[in-house]
């Protein structure tokens, strides 16, 4: 009973928190400034009725939908031994979450050519030559942790290596429940998990250095204060991901024993799994609400300069989900869903980028 009671909170964790996410993400605390469903608006239309409206739609669908998906994941995670049920539910969420977005946005984009929103406004573009001359630098000693975790990832692994079986058992999940196929030891399944950690690391390590280079989205009207917060948040976003990477580390070496040790405690692998699965987005939230929006702090009264951001709805595609543009130079723009950033899908070196990973990728999984 008490297997079966764990399965069934993951599932209703795992979909419930992602539900929760996909509710908020349009909110203005937590999308781009001037931007609404993927949608550039000016300043002075955030909360136009229509937006508003489109929030509501969006915002009690999900409210809606979630409960009862995440109560239907956890009934048949019960009855099935198995989270798959969460990953149908996930992804029946993000299609409900697109197909509410993509609504929002058309409404938007009507609302926005019918009403000439931009006609009367100066739009101009901003950049700051300091982030180039004296760029935000790399937390070095936030990749501490995680080198000392794999390192003693790889250490214990060394040392059981000798006493493992000759068979190493890892769990399938199926409908039809959690199976276990036995792959013979090698020093490729045995070490598979650290192999993963060096590959997360590096991973993590690569994007926190492609967003401190990133293209930033400066307000054309307060360029001095959205310089300076965007110093603050690429700061913070870079301790958020190596953090998170640490996290990801530790349950990685918990599943590496769990795997060498042959145990099979369902309490035992949800701790592993859940504990820092929580702690990182307990640790992207509190970035996103102390970081993610508003006024620094630190940044002083500016006077308004009279522009606002450029109306550049013409390089998004897919309701604004997508951006393309083969004539900016940049790979990481920011992006239009949420905080953070998102690829350029017309630069030339992201195609490049993306071929070489997914090869990389293809002979890893070959190996």
């Amino acid at each position: 009973m008490n297997v079966v009671l764990v399965i069934g909170a993951l599932n209703l964790g795992i979909t419930a928190m992602v539900g929760a996410l996909l509710h908020f993400l349009p909110h203005p605390r937590l999308s781009p400034p001037s931007i609404a469903f993927g949608v550039r608006t000016p300043p002075d239309l955030a909360d136009d009725p229509v937006i508003l409206q489109q929030r509501r739609r969006y915002g009690s669908t999900l409210l809606v939908t979630t409960p009862v998906l995440s109560l239907l994941a956890a009934l048949a995670g019960s009855l099935l031994d198995s989270v798959v049920p969460a990953s149908v539910g996930v992804a029946v969420l993000c299609f409900v979450a697109v197909a509410q977005w993509a609504r929002a946005h058309r409404a938007i984009s009507r609302a926005k050519a019918t009403g000439n929103w931009y006609g009367h406004l100066r739009q101009g573009a901003v950049t700051d030559t300091s982030l180039r001359t004296n760029p935000v630098r790399f937390p070095w000693s936030w990749t501490t942790p995680s080198a000392l975790i794999i390192a003693v990832t790889a250490l214990a692994g060394v040392v059981v290596y000798p006493d493992l079986p000759d068979t190493l058992k890892l769990p399938r999940h199926s409908f039809e429940g959690t199976s276990y196929r036995e792959y013979a030891t090698t020093v490729w399944t045995a070490f598979s998990l650290v192999f993963g950690q060096v590959l997360l690391t590096a991973l993590m390590a690569g994007v926190v250095v492609l967003a401190l280079r990133a293209r930033p989205d400066l307000d054309a009207a307060q360029p001095r204060e959205s310089a300076e917060r965007h110093r603050e948040h690429l700061a913070g976003t870079a301790r958020a991901i190596l953090g998170t990477a640490t996290l990801l580390n530790l349950m990685l070496l918990g599943l590496s024993a769990a795997i060498w040790s042959e145990n099979r405690s369902t309490w035992l692998l949800a701790t592993i799994v859940g504990v820092p699965l929580a702690a990182a987005l307990a640790a992207t939230a509190h970035l996103v609400l102390r970081v993610g929006g508003g006024a620094s702090k630190a940044s002083a009264e500016e006077a308004p300069t009279g522009f606002v951001r450029r109306d550049d709805d013409r390089h998004t595609v897919a309701a604004g989900l997508l951006y393309v543009n083969a004539n900016d130079p940049a790979v990481l723009v920011p992006s239009r869903v949420g905080k953070g950033w998102t690829v350029n899908l017309g630069n030339p070196r992201f195609l490049a980028g993306a071929a070489a990973t997914v090869a990389a990728a293809a002979l890893f999984a070959l190996l």
